[in-house]
């Protein structure tokens, strides 16, 4: 399975590279919206001087964090983003996949990676890097060993809502956007430090779209900064807990949809 799924990547690959310019361009522009939105947001916090006690270089620190972890995401996962997937259902293309003789969840992983989110995930590196120069942060080993785990939290958190998102378009047909509002909304969220937002948000966030422990809380860690909301000292180590519970979880809800689809008859 692992060998076909690096096959369909390299054809993915290939075929994108395939228009050189135009794929330079596209990179680019992904990377420049990326710039721009930082950009804003670091000369109104620059203007302010910081937010709720977050410096610039801290609320950075969150926002490269995010940046790369959905861009490695959205590049990997984006044969299940609920438009893209819903497309697949209602055209009768899922169908065609479902005919052939290979895992099914390889195939539709395999159905597309767009490499053009190296743009923006290069950027969200660049961010990040400017975070380091911008804070006191103490590297220690524990440190430089977990960081890699929050990436891949997040990665399988928003990879898992996904999955979830794509598994209900057997039912709606098309994407909803509740599930855009959790993805690509809540990635903005928790680019920001999560105490700014008022108590019901911040209790969303938290209780029933766990993702306060995906960034914000391993942030606190890396950034020798106090809880203010007092949870367990083990709550910073639970992004890659999180976010592989999320995954499992739709996983499981894929599976059950499997199940239970019917074509759309096209």
């Amino acid at each position: 399975m692992l060998s076909l799924y690096l096959r369909l990547i390299r054809v993915q690959i290939r075929s994108q590279l395939h228009f050189r310019t135009s794929f330079l361009f596209e990179m680019i522009g992904t990377a420049l919206i990326t710039t721009f939105e930082f950009g804003s947001l670091a000369l109104v916090l620059q203007r302010f001087g910081g937010i709720q006690g977050w410096t610039v270089g801290e609320v950075a620190f969150l926002y490269g964090l995010v940046e790369m972890s959905f861009g490695l995401m959205d590049m990997i996962f984006s044969g299940f983003d609920p438009p893209n997937f819903g497309k697949f259902v209602r055209q009768g293309l899922f169908d065609q996949l479902l005919l052939r003789p290979v895992n099914i969840t390889v195939q539709v992983l395999g159905s597309e990676f767009t490499l053009r989110r190296v743009g923006k995930i290069a950027m969200g590196a660049a961010i990040f890097a400017l975070a380091v120069s911008l804070t006191d942060l103490t590297w220690t080993p524990a440190k430089v060993l977990y960081l890699p785990f929050v990436v891949l939290g997040m990665i399988l958190f928003f990879g898992g809502l996904f999955i979830i998102g794509a598994t209900i378009t057997f039912w709606t047909v098309e994407s909803i956007e509740v599930m855009n509002i959790l993805t690509y909304g809540g990635s903005y969220t928790i680019s920001h430090p999560m105490h700014i937002y008022q108590d019901w948000l911040r209790r969303f966030f938290t209780y029933f779209v766990p993702a306060i422990f995906l960034n914000y809380y391993p942030a606190l860690y890396f950034l020798n900064k106090p809880d203010p909301f007092n949870f367990p000292p083990f709550a910073p180590f639970l992004s890659p807990i999180v976010g592989l519970a999320v995954f499992l979880f739709a996983l499981a809800f894929w599976r059950f949809g499997m199940r239970h689809y019917q074509s759309t008859g096209t």
